[in-house]
């Protein structure tokens, strides 16, 4: 994993896979689909614009309210979501905790240049502030129980440093917007301003997304709405029955306004999501498939399956949209936190595609009564359940799953540590290495030849004579990769070969000749 863009000193949030990553990612999304698309006869997939058309994001509600309450803090600067903001109450302390003793000494300086109060410097921890009530917090001098000096509280404080010195709240949209089309906006823009130079304001903002608004279109936040615009072509095409889903793997991209654990939550992610089709009144049952089915897979790749667990949403965490969910979480080095969502999504958003387009995404079952007139033949618009995970956050948890080190003895006796990345098989990079002991008396050939076999067959492998074979395996070892076949003298006399197991360290004799079938073998097993 790489940062994106870094030799012109990198971009926030954004990362680059590189050779060993690129191919985690992909396996991981490949067997998603395998499990999800190829391996069952009431799902198809699709693969959907990542731009569309804006009456999409104002059908489904992302226009109007995909956006959070933005905070500055007055001291660091530091950009936050208010609703996810640390809140002490009446009578606590407010520590501000900064970087280094450095980092406190200048934030001392500004808020006593700002708000006029000199904090006292304890390490790098300044102390003074507390909170007075609701609506007030205090600087109070040592020993004193009055506060000399008071503020105004928004009941909460920045969550890297603690500061209550607080910007007002703004709404921040989470879609990026661009413009399609030959039209000139920042052109249109000038010349209306030039025009109406008297606008101001809040006034001057709401004229100017009526000049850009022809042009605007948005990089998509999810993949979902993609699939239920699409519900009725695939239904139709492929002539499923209900209950049926579509799914679809690809990036999405949404303007966060804080960007935290490495690739956990950045500005560019990937998505694999299924919007699942039932009748009305089944999707209990159903979620609680969908809620163990999905748990199940990704135990199945895991070293630790019991870092994995499901969590109901309470009502006031759910979704305008649904009616029930799930978090499947896992424990990151920060505590458990959600991985995939299976979502209750009742019929909302085919409701609201239909009322916007004016398209009638149904359903109708003849073989079922209606339950109202008692009639055969049954038309509704399908509920629905979406299993959607972010696989970027599986390749990361499968990267902290996988990372281990382990005390081994090395050629002279001594103890040492080996890094191994113990990924499941099926996910690993490279499915297998193979290394000359030597780089001569032939053996590089008859390893080429080997590596040959395994190209044809579809298996990724690699070929690696550099350094000594200790050294080999350590590498191979740090990049996962399950199995090292080894070519030596032997070999030459009588064609075997050594097959090396990464975890196990154990080494055993094949014949060059039944290699590929017996990687093949190992990888299928598994």
């Amino acid at each position: 994993m790489f940062q994106s863009s870094e030799i012109y000193g990198g971009l926030k949030s954004a990362y680059d896979y590189g050779p060993l990553g690129v191919e985690l990612k992909r396996n991981l999304m490949n067997e998603w689909w395998k499990s999800m698309v190829h391996e069952r006869e009431d799902i198809v997939g699709i693969d959907a614009s990542i731009i569309m058309h804006p009456k999409v994001w104002h059908a489904s509600g992302h226009l109007s309210g995909f956006s959070d309450p933005l905070v500055d803090c007055l001291v660091s600067k530091e950009r936050f979501r208010a609703d996810k903001a640390p809140t002490p109450s009446s009578g606590d302390k407010l520590p501000i905790n900064c970087e280094d003793k450095g980092q406190a000494k200048k934030y001392q300086e500004i808020i006593q240049n700002q708000f006029g109060i000199q904090l006292r410097r304890n390490g790098k921890t300044l102390e003074g502030l507390r909170v007075i009530d609701e609506n007030f917090f205090g600087f109070f001098e040592k020993d004193c129980e009055q506060a000399s000096q008071k503020f105004n509280y928004r009941g909460y404080v920045s969550p890297t440093f603690g500061s209550p010195f607080l910007s007002d709240e703004r709404q921040f949209n989470l879609m990026f917007r661009s413009q399609l089309g030959p039209i000139d906006s920042i052109g249109n823009i000038a010349s209306f301003i030039e025009k109406n130079r008297d606008l101001k304001g809040a006034d001057l903002r709401k004229a100017l997304e009526k000049v850009i608004k022809d042009s605007a279109v948005y990089l998509r936040p999810e993949t979902a709405q993609a699939m239920f615009v699409q519900f009725l072509n695939c239904q139709q095409s492929m002539s499923m029955k209900v209950p049926f889903g579509i799914a679809q793997m690809g990036k999405s991209f949404r303007n966060e306004i804080t960007t935290e654990h490495y690739i956990f939550r950045s500005c560019e992610f990937e998505q694999m999501e299924m919007e699942f089709f039932i009748e009305p009144g089944t999707q209990k049952g159903w979620l609680k498939y969908w809620r163990d089915k999905r748990l199940e897979w990704w135990k199945s790749f895991a070293n630790e399956p019991n870092k994995f667990i499901y969590r109901a949403h309470e009502k006031e965490e759910l979704a305008h949209y649904a009616d029930a969910c799930y978090d499947i979480e896992y424990e990151y080095p920060w505590g458990f936190d959600e991985l995939e969502g299976v979502a209750s999504r009742t019929n909302y958003d085919l409701k609201k595609h239909a009322e916007y387009s004016g398209a009638k995404l149904s359903y109708f079952d003849p073989h079922k009564q209606n339950p109202i007139t008692g009639k055969n033949g049954w038309r509704y618009t399908p509920f629905v359940i979406e299993p959607a995970a972010g696989a970027t956050r599986g390749l990361l948890v499968y990267l902290l799953d996988a990372y281990h080190e382990e005390t081994v003895k090395d050629a002279k006796g001594n103890d040492s540590t080996r890094k191994v990345m113990k990924l499941h098989p099926k996910l690993a990079p490279i499915k297998a290495a193979v290394l000359p002991l030597v780089k001569k008396e032939g053996l590089p050939e008859i390893a080429r030849n080997i590596v040959s076999n395994f190209f044809k067959a579809g298996i990724n492998i690699k070929y690696d004579e550099q350094h000594a074979i200790g050294k080999r395996y350590r590498r191979h070892d740090e990049a996962g990769t399950p199995y090292c076949l080894t070519i030596d003298g032997q070999t030459k006399e009588d064609g075997s070969i050594t097959i090396r197991d990464r975890d196990t360290m154990v080494q055993q004799r094949i014949s060059s000749k039944k290699a590929v079938a017996i990687v093949k073998e190992k990888l299928g097993e598994v």
